[in-house]
């Protein structure tokens, strides 16, 4: 199944989506990045047991409500690539508002039971108003331990437990293993955050988090924690653009154990997610764990990739 042309086809259908060409060129350009997100209601509603055509509705909601995230996100952030430099603020803003509820009527056009549609509106609705009080705080720039903890629940955690339990709910699964699927889901978004927090603060070029003084978990290590190398860091985190400071900086981050924290702390919940997904069926087990493991998987060579270089390490 081409999952991304049957969300389009199923949203397409609704009513005013339809008539609203404008709306529709937003999500056709959403789909043609084909977001891995938009596939986990598939894996959700196949986990508990479902068929790949019961998630569609999930899936389509799912798509809506992340690319109206996008949106508002990169409005926050004033992200250059931000669709509002094309269309505006304001059209931007409205066309995010529709996108939501877009996402409640992908879930009320369904032909799935009641019980399962107000299982997901509930879900989705929760997911979209915890994502939003996370992107207010994420744009005070949380600068402590328990802040950065406080913006990763309330977005990546909320957001891709939400993404699962759609597809537990349109799979047929009954409440307390839709509230299983949710859990795993929150410790999974947790690592996917900490994952991308790695890879951006390691990655060659400079990542906009360095450019925009943002505070991944990395560079947030490393400027709250003591070590010997802090003031060195600091008067690099503020000259990032300087030939070598990045290479520099970076270094840095795994000589004060901003790297081995992380690591530590995606591992943590790599071992949390793996007892939840023992209360679950067999089933739902071997679906789910692939998820976990392609994510662990590409630390070690993030790690290999990311071995110092003692040249570029001031003395």
């Amino acid at each position: 199944m081409d999952i991304y042309s049957s969300v389009l086809g199923y949203l397409f259908a609704l009513p005013v989506l339809k008539d609203w060409p404008a709306a529709r060129v937003l999500v056709e350009k959403a789909a043609r990045l084909e977001p891995r997100d938009w596939r986990l209601p598939l894996l959700g509603c196949e986990a508990v047991g479902g068929k790949p055509g019961q998630a569609i509705p999930a899936m389509a909601a799912l798509a809506c409500v992340q690319t109206g995230i996008i949106l508002i996100d990169d409005l926050l952030d004033e992200d250059p690539r931000g669709e509002y430099r094309l269309i505006g603020q304001a059209q931007t803003a409205n066309f995010a508002a529709s996108l939501f509820s877009f996402g409640q009527a992908a879930i009320i056009q369904s032909q799935s039971q009641m019980q399962e549609k107000l299982g997901a509106m509930d879900t989705l609705s929760c997911m979209a108003s915890t994502v939003a009080f996370g992107q207010y705080l994420d744009s005070q720039s949380p600068q402590t331990e328990d802040a950065y903890w406080q913006v990763v629940e309330t977005k990546s955690a909320s957001f891709f437990a939400a993404a699962l339990q759609l597809g537990a709910w349109f799979g047929g699964a009954p409440k307390t293993m839709v509230g299983n699927v949710g859990q795993f889901g929150s410790l999974y978004g947790v690592m996917i955050q900490i994952y991308d927090d790695l890879n951006d603060s390691l990655d060659e070029p400079v990542s906009p988090d360095w450019i925009q003084k943002r505070s991944p978990l990395p560079i947030l290590f490393a400027e709250l924690v003591e070590h010997p190398d802090h003031a060195r860091f600091q008067e690099l985190r503020h000259d990032i653009s300087r030939p070598g400071a990045l290479r520099e900086a970076q270094n840095l981050l795994i000589h004060c154990g901003a790297v081995s924290y992380c690591v530590d702390q995606l591992l943590q919940r790599h071992d949390a997610a793996k007892k939840v997904l023992r209360d679950l069926p067999p089933a739902c087990q071997k679906t789910l764990e692939p998820l976990l493991e392609d994510l662990v998987a590409p630390i070690k060579k993030l790690l290999e990739n990311a071995t110092p270089t003692s040249g570029n390490k001031k003395e």
